[in-house]
């Protein structure tokens, strides 16, 4: 008795295991974001140096990838995005301009809001720190006429 019980639950479990082998991944239908990167580190940089990064996507789904909005955490953090739909398999750049006239960290947040299936909303990272200049180092002055 003991192995008939026995023989049953391993066939059981044996069925489960192949079952799950064989099992399909879920497909999602819709736009489908995936991005290359979700963070950027501009390392330490100087005060007043180039803060424009890039975050490039890929719409991976089976339908047109459509940004709807996408916000910068501040206005130290302004974004660019193609307003026109990613067609699936293509891909899609996010502009991020930093503004590198203020000295310190670096750690702002770009939220994207399309109509991905697979993340509707999601969120990329700037990151670094800014230098102060040196206190011996003059100030730029503007000419005045």
């Amino acid at each position: 008795m003991k192995s008939n019980t026995l023989v049953l639950i391993l066939s059981f479990v044996f069925t489960l295991g192949v079952k799950q082998a064989f099992a399909q991944p879920e497909v999602l239908n819709g736009a489908q974001i995936q991005f290359e990167k979700e963070s950027h580190d501009y390392g330490t940089i100087e005060k007043d140096a180039n803060g424009d990064c890039v975050f490039i996507f890929k719409n991976t789904g089976n339908s047109p990838l459509i940004l709807e909005n996408v916000k910068g955490s501040c206005s130290c953090t302004v974004p660019k995005w193609p307003t026109e739909p990613i067609l699936p398999g293509e891909k899609g750049e996010i502009k991020v301009h930093y503004n590198t006239a203020n000295s310190g960290p670096i750690n702002k947040s770009v939220t994207i809001t399309s109509n991905a299936v697979n993340e509707p909303v999601k969120v990329v990272r700037i990151k670094g720190n800014v230098l102060m200049p040196p206190a011996n180092e003059p100030q730029k002055q503007e000419a005045t006429n």
